[in-house]
């Protein structure tokens, strides 16, 4: 099963339910927020829950995409109880492209190559074992989350802006703090390499960028062998062509490890807060000497996530400058 969501003619919300290569529209309801919310608090799976909906007018999907019409598969209506985090070098071949934009060299073993090899060694514990501790980061709240289709925009201080083709899950916080994981979506989780190049203590900066995400939401558990493509377009031409794997055949660490070291902070298990949670990527166009430009088309697509994310590049105009001022008393 795969949820989206869309807008009609008026821009109303409108929550579409695809079953293989059939997609309808879900009668009544609301948000895939409010669906999953639902499935928590009766005591069943999504899935079950699904399967009893009544279905709708059937969708074109392609038709959808060219229109501009998807939605983020899944937001908070709050978007400060939304938050956008993720994890890196976490793939089998992600850490030899950061050990390059770090320094490492024969005879120095960065950080990057050291953080590498502590998933390498213990990223995938035992069932009801706790495995290394991966590189955590902060993207944003959920104002920062950004549908197919839409502009990823660059902010005007940016050395760079360059796509990270990833996989990123979904989950929902139940009135208990329990985590509930919805599914998994694809993710372009837009980031400053540049910036990041110069020192990798920038890394905390050269990620406060928004992030793309969808078009479609996968129910159930992640395939293990994921195979994708990212694309660059440039005035209609492939710039940039490249594979990228995900799933945990081709991890350094498991996804229930990453879950663990997210969740294990009482912060982030706030009854209804909404998490996408981006899982690291081993293919960056920045590896392959591309630099971007504003109006290049980036393209994620991989078969067991349905229609392609596309976004285009945007860059934002020069704020005016802005001085902090003391509140009146």
């Amino acid at each position: 099963m795969h949820l989206s969501q869309i807008t009609d003619g008026s821009g109303a919300l409108r929550v579409v339910l695809r079953e293989g290569e059939a997609a309808h529209e879900l009668t009544g309801a609301t948000s895939t927020y409010d669906l999953a919310m639902q499935a928590i608090s009766e005591g069943r799976s999504l899935e079950a829950l699904l399967a009893d909906a009544p279905r709708g007018a059937a969708v074109d999907l392609e038709q959808v995409a060219r229109e501009g019409r998807f939605a983020l598969p899944m937001a908070h209506p709050d978007p400060a109880h939304m938050y956008l985090c993720g994890t890196g070098l976490t793939h089998l071949g992600s850490a030899s492209t950061r050990d390059a934009m770090h320094g490492g060299g024969s005879e120095h073993v960065s950080d990057s190559m050291k953080m590498f090899r502590l998933g390498i060694e213990g990223g995938k514990p035992d069932a009801g074992r706790v495995g290394a501790q991966p590189e955590w980061f902060y993207k944003g709240p959920g104002s920062h989350a950004v549908p197919c289709g839409a502009a990823l925009t660059s902010p005007a201080f940016a050395l760079d802006g360059g796509e990270e083709p990833e996989i990123a899950g979904y989950y929902v916080i139940g009135p208990d703090g329990t985590p509930f994981r919805v599914g998994f979506s694809l993710c372009n989780e837009f980031s400053d390499h540049v910036t990041e190049r110069l020192n990798y203590l920038f890394l905390a900066h050269s990620k406060l960028r928004p992030a793309a995400f969808g078009p479609e939401l996968r129910l159930g558990e992640l395939p293990r062998d994921i195979r994708g493509r990212s694309r660059i377009f440039r005035d209609g031409e492939a710039i940039f062509d490249q594979p990228f794997l995900s799933g945990e055949e081709n991890m350094s660490h498991s996804i229930a490890n990453l879950e663990h070291h997210h969740f294990k902070y009482a912060a982030f298990r706030q009854p209804g807060d909404l998490h996408l949670h981006m899982f690291g990527t081993a293919t960056l166009s920045c590896g392959a000497g591309i630099e971007t430009r504003p109006g290049d088309r980036f393209e994620i697509s991989a078969p067991d996530f349905g229609q392609p994310l596309t976004n285009t590049l945007a860059l934002e105009d020069a704020p005016a400058e802005r001085a902090v001022e003391t509140a009146p008393l």
